[in-house]
Formats: C-alpha cells, structure tokens, sequence
C-alpha cells in the first residue's frame, strides 16, 4: 500500500554555526541553530517519511534533550529512519521538499543536496525533487531570521 506524509522544520540563524541544508555545508555568514547540525531540509525529508509510514515524529526518535546525539549529522538521522522503516519492509518510493529562505541563493546547491539526500536514503536521485523559494520579506522568514522547509514523502507499506 501507498501512503504519504508531510513533514515541516524551521530553525533560526545563529552565529558561529556552519549552514548545512540537505547535508550540503554552504558557504554563508550564519548557521542555523538547533540540538543536531539543524538542517532543516533533511529533518522536514524525515519527519515526511516517518509519517508516511504511520510512526511519530522526528523528536520522538532524536531528541533535543538527549546530549548522545548532541551535534549529529541529520544525513545520520536520515540514514537511522531508513534502516528503521527496511526492518518494517516500508519502502521510500519518492521525496519532494521546498526550501524557503529570503538567503543564501539555493540552486547552485541543488543537485549536491540531491546527492548527500540520495546516499543517505538510498533512493534513485531522481526520486528527490529539491525546490526554494523565498517568503517575499514577509514575516520571520522574510525578514531572514532563519529557514523552513516542507516536504512530502510517499512510501509503500506491507
């Protein structure tokens, strides 16, 4: 059976923080700031997945109170919901997720994102698809005071 999920994250910049998105370090002035490496992009791609396979969220599996996983990489996070969901035989058919942020300039990222994305999932990069877009300079994101991300997963269950 088919199902699909959603997932959404939003963190805010910090300093002295690198920018990670999609497990791709990206050259800017401020990081974002959260318990893992905060990458937004890949924490809305897991809490997609997990919800398209019916299990609970993100914090549920990674929380922020837990200092063992202090700092870890969100491709790690991604890697550990996978290997989670092939024990079940829950298979991750496809990924679609947008990136929202007034800055940095996302598409000359794009397709490294899509490859850390596919390494870490195991998924055909074609099966990914990466878009951004920015808030217009509307509200906490369009005044740059950090960045979300959407996506939406589509998995096929026993």
């Amino acid at each position: 059976m088919n199902t699909t999920g959603i997932g959404y994250d939003v963190h805010r910049f910090a300093d002295h923080r690198p920018l990670v998105l999609g497990g791709v370090e990206i050259p800017h002035d401020r990081g974002l700031d959260g318990h893992s490496d905060a990458d937004v992009l890949s924490h809305a791609i897991a809490d997609a997945i997990l919800g398209a396979a019916g299990e609970l969220d993100i914090g549920h599996f990674f929380p922020n109170t837990d200092e063992s996983i202090r700092g870890i990489s969100s491709l790690e996070i991604l890697r550990r919901v996978r290997e989670a969901l092939a024990v079940k035989n829950i298979e991750i058919i496809n990924i679609d997720a947008t990136l929202i942020a007034e800055e940095p300039k996302i598409a000359p990222h794009l397709a490294p994102m899509k490859a850390a994305l596919s390494a870490a999932l195991l998924l055909a990069p074609e099966r990914i698809g990466i878009k951004a877009t920015t808030n217009e300079g509307m509200g906490f994101l369009g005044r740059g005071e950090g960045i979300a991300a959407m996506a939406v997963a589509s998995v096929n269950r026993p």
